[in-house]
């Protein structure tokens, strides 16, 4: 079974990105300079991971993802003060 996995990742303007893959790093890389990187980064940079949560489905990993981009700014800056990445 595939393991998935929701981040959140700072942009350059202080914006959170929501999304969901196999493979953070890999992802996050793809966003910094891919064409497979998404449009949301058009204008803006990626600047880190700001927070990660592994263990999901492909399922529960878009359910939450969902949960997350509902929160206010200020749930989300709680939901990452309280999850310190490695």
């Amino acid at each position: 079974m595939t393991v998935w996995s929701i981040y959140i990742i700072e942009a350059n303007d202080n914006s959170y990105y929501t999304g969901i893959a196999t493979d953070v790093q890999r992802r996050f890389e793809e966003h910094v300079g891919d064409e497979h990187g998404a449009k949301y980064f058009n204008g803006r940079t990626p600047i880190r991971v700001v927070y990660q949560e592994d263990g999901h489905t492909r399922s529960s990993a878009g359910k939450r993802e969902i949960e997350i981009k509902k929160l206010t700014r200020h749930q989300k800056e709680t939901l990452i003060a309280g999850h310190p990445q490695a």
